[in-house]
């Protein structure tokens, strides 16, 4: 823990307003670049700017020419062998969630490798299968070609089996989502990740994870249901189970059951003695040499009639073009793919960046996946991103750099050509039960609600609306209701901020909530109110209801009163009131005055003699709110912009507090805000530029020099009117 120095420090200047501030010392004008500069900045090329053009377009060139032979190629293929293995389970795995053959998630683990090896920026992360992406692609293949019923009408299908247009569409979604991020990176809107924050992300994945697992249940069952799509399918589809649950095969299950509880035993090894393992154990490879092995000697799929995975394709296919019809069907579904593709892999990717301290680039990584995702789509595989476990794989085990990566693609790429044959027989129970087993991680973002709900509970709103969503809805519908939810707690912190009054700790020019200390000073006819957001359209009013709250009357009900007052006043003096004229004008005003300052108002002081002191006691004929206030203080220190509607609303809010003769002061305001209040003509013959100073300290140390011999009025008690 950082100890704070509580050494003292004494400063003597003086006491500054904006203007003195600038009188006193010179600013420096900056000119703002047009737009034709900044274009033609963009333009220019020299030897600098195009060496680094080339090396944000191949990153591959920037790690390969400090890349440690003896130190990281052991590492590298040690890792790249362990999350080979890895990769391969999980695509034949993932490609279940697709809806496709098993073979074609081999594909995923190859192909978008090859790019990325060239294109990321990134040195740790495996590209390939991610579940969630795979259960969106599938949700388009089931809807287009589904398993009982007519197929969507398509003029490519014409000629197809059933798998090879299940294929087509998948391959053609992935191609539609490299499009979506290639387009996105070029550009140059990298930055729309931000508005993926981790709540929802959080939420969102964990949602999928019970609706990956949802699916899986048919293969853990050893059932036949049918894939359904649109609102509420997870409800439907678990109805179809529960109604076939007498079905089941049993020999489906106990392997199940026993691959999972072997599989998270030996995982939770993995995490408890990752220091002591110099790899962690392959359990998933393990176990599907060990299934295939005894499904294979004891004939599950004619003994017990197992779903085994069948025939493999062997080799690698030619590649295919795109379905344009199919793009136009999927257009909706492929947009958000692309985006959650690119979150998860950018938020793995900054994670392992930090931790071994090298830049990535987010606009050059959706260029990268874009391309992997175009060029894995013209060879067949389906939606690529990243895995967190298996990226934690291949870190964990050496990995420095991509060539682990591209070993790993290796892998998956011989057992592609000469071993895929050897997993002929491996059950697709097993397949479920390892991708049941692999969610443990996202659904233990359950642990996050209680979390969320004591420390940030719109938050918490956020992660369970997107959760709820996109259970119910689906996937696409989650994450956009996820993102309307997420967009209106933004708008709700900055539309309600919490506005505080502040006062002085003794002693200090430090001012503080004087809500939140005991020993806390507030200056008598004064108040600091601080707005903690920007001020625009949404929340003026908002702002104005705040700051009368805060003083404690409305100026513009105080200003209407004493206008009527003044009306029965000049009424008075007409008919020549002795009463008001020889009794009365002794205590109701200060002094006699031949001519006072003219005031907007609909009834002025031009046609009295004398000063008002509204703040005496007044008869009983005339009513007028007393105001104890002379000074009114605004923070502007967190305000990060204005709008044309709040600088209205401001302006007609501090012309009411003036004219009640309530000075208005406004501290620590944005130079950038400053600029625009000029430009915007802001200040008039009331609202003055004297009114700005540079901070909270200093305003204050004028207004007590102003007002050190302020006076608060005599008290009248026998007057009538």
């Amino acid at each position: 823990m950082m100890v704070t120095s509580r050494k003292q420090y004494v400063v003597s200047r003086l006491v500054y307003s904006e203007d003195t501030l600038a009188e006193d010392h010179d600013k420096i004008k900056r000119k703002h670049k047009a737009l034709i500069d900044h274009v033609k900045e963009y333009l220019t090329c020299d030897v600098k700017r195009a060496k680094q053009a080339v090396l944000s377009v191949l990153p591959i060139i920037g790690w390969m020419r400090i890349y440690r032979v003896r130190e990281w190629l052991l590492g590298d293929v040690v890792s790249g062998i362990s999350t080979g293995m890895v990769a391969i389970m999980q695509g034949l795995a993932f490609s279940l969630l697709a809806s496709l053959p098993p073979s074609y998630g081999l594909y995923t683990a190859f192909f978008p490798m090859l790019t990325y090896f060239f294109l990321g920026t990134s040195r740790h992360i495996s590209v390939g299968s991610f579940p969630v992406l795979s259960l969106m692609v599938g949700a388009v293949v089931t809807r287009l070609v589904p398993e009982d019923g007519p197929h969507a009408n398509i003029t490519d299908f014409e000629g197809l089996t059933q798998d090879q247009r299940r294929v087509l569409v998948a391959s053609s979604v992935t191609f539609l989502m490299g499009i979506f991020q290639l387009a996105m990176g070029v550009l140059q809107v990298g930055f729309i990740v931000v508005y993926l924050s981790d709540t929802l992300v959080s939420g969102f994945t964990t949602a999928a994870a019970i609706h990956i697992m949802v699916s899986q249940l048919k293969f853990v069952l050893g059932l036949s249901v049918l894939g359904i799509n649109g609102p509420l399918a997870i409800i439907y589809s678990l109805e179809k189970i529960f109604v076939q649950i007498t079905s089941t095969n049993i020999c489906d299950l106990v392997m199940s059951i026993v691959i999972m509880v072997v599989v998270f035993i030996v995982k939770e090894l993995n995490d408890r003695y990752r220091a002591k393992l110099p790899v962690p154990i392959p359990i998933e490879v393990i176990m599907t040499i060990i299934t295939c092995g005894v499904s294979y000697g004891f004939n599950f799929e004619e003994r017990y009639n197992v779903q085994v995975v069948g025939k493999m394709v062997s080799g690698y296919e030619s590649p295919i073009p795109p379905s344009i019809e199919v793009f136009q069907e999927s257009a909706l579904e492929a947009f958000p793919v692309a985006i959650v593709g690119f979150a998860v892999a950018f938020s793995v990717a900054k994670v392992y960046s930090v931790k071994h301290d090298y830049p990535i680039d987010g606009n050059q990584e959706l260029v990268a996946f874009g391309v992997s995702n175009i060029f894995g789509a013209a060879f067949r595989s389906f939606a690529a991103s990243t895995a967190l476990s298996r990226t934690a794989v291949q870190e964990s085990s050496g990995g420095k750099t991509q060539i682990a990566g591209l070993i790993s693609a290796m892998m998956a790429m011989i057992v592609t050509v000469a071993l895929g044959f050897l997993l002929e027989p491996l059950p697709r129970s097993v397949l479920g039960a390892l991708v049941i087993v692999n969610l443990k991680g996202m659904l233990m973002q359950f642990r996050e609600i209680p979390y969320l709900w004591m420390r940030d509970r719109p938050e918490c709103v956020v992660w369970v609306g997107t959760c709820l969503g996109a259970i119910l809805l689906g996937l696409d519908l989650g994450l956009a209701l996820g993102l309307g939810v997420e967009l209106l707690t933004v708008v709700f912190r900055a539309q309600f901020p919490r506005c505080s009054i502040l006062a002085n700790i003794p002693g200090t020019d430090l001012y503080k909530d004087k809500k939140d200390y005991l020993q806390i000073f507030e200056t008598e006819g004064v108040k600091i109110f601080r707005i903690p957001s920007p001020i625009f359209f949404a929340n003026i009013e908002f702002f104005r209801n705040k700051l009368i709250e805060a003083v404690g009357f409305n100026p513009l009900r105080v200003l209407q009163k004493r206008n009527k007052a003044l009306k029965k006043i000049k009424k008075l003096l007409q008919k020549r009131d002795h009463d008001i004229t020889e009794k009365g004008l002794e205590n109701l005003f200060w002094t006699a005055t031949d001519d006072t300052e003219e005031l907007d108002l609909p009834t002025d002081l031009k046609d009295l003699p004398f000063q008002m002191n509204w703040n005496a006691e007044l008869p009983s004929e005339i009513s007028v709110p007393r105001v104890n206030l002379h000074s009114l203080i605004l923070d502007f220190s967190a305000v990060s912009f204005l709008d044309i509607s709040a600088m209205k609303g401001l302006k007609m809010a501090f012309k009411e507090f003036i004219r009640v003769d309530v000075e208005v002061y406004i501290v620590s305001c944005d130079a950038l805000i400053l600029e625009k209040l000029h430009s915007c003509m802001f200040f008039d013959d009331e609202i003055q530029t004297s009114m700005f100073f540079p901070s909270l300290h200093d305003a204050m140390l004028h207004v007590l020099e102003k007002h050190k011999n302020h006076r608060t009025g005599d008290v009248l008690k026998d007057t009538k009117l």
